[in-house]
């Protein structure tokens, strides 16, 4: 309940994604991992952006919006989310190619992906690209963020 007064007051309070701090989105978008309706807000305070205003913040969309394949049992809509989620997150890549965050973002989603949808072709490249860049990222949350990850990946 604390969670859904939190997210209304936050969402009330900020009317467009632009000005939602990238921590916060962070922060909703783990929690996504749990929670259905925090995946359809995020979503929705993120509609938007895409990959030519915001490639970052669409790429948490994209995510969020494959995370909603979690969801749902019909098969088509799982399909339906997850392509449709893969196709943005692709284009924010295409978009900002140097982006350690969209990298770290496909490298999470490509990892846990089930094998059968075939979404895995990038992820020694992602490997690879986020252990050279960590070291200069400035963002401190994320670096150890992608750190933890690649720690913990296979």
């Amino acid at each position: 309940m604390r969670t859904l007064i939190f997210l209304f007051i936050l969402f009330s309070a900020k009317s467009y994604a632009g000005d939602l701090p990238i921590q916060e989105v962070r922060r909703l978008y783990q929690a996504s991992a749990n929670k259905e309706e925090i995946s359809i807000q995020l979503i929705s305070i993120l509609e938007k952006n895409n990959e030519h205003n915001n490639p970052t913040l669409a790429a948490y969309k994209a995510c969020a919006t494959m995370m909603m394949a979690k969801y749902v049992s019909n098969p088509f809509r799982k399909l339906s989310y997850f392509k449709g989620g893969k196709q943005l997150l692709e284009k924010c890549v295409s978009a900002d190619t140097e982006n350690a965050e969209i990298r770290y973002l496909r490298l999470t989603v490509q990892s846990n992906a089930p094998s059968f949808l075939g979404y895995n072709q990038s992820i020694t490249v992602d490997k690879q690209f986020l252990l050279h860049a960590v070291y200069n990222l400035k963002d401190l949350v994320l670096k150890q963020m992608i750190n933890s990850f690649l720690k913990d990946a296979k």
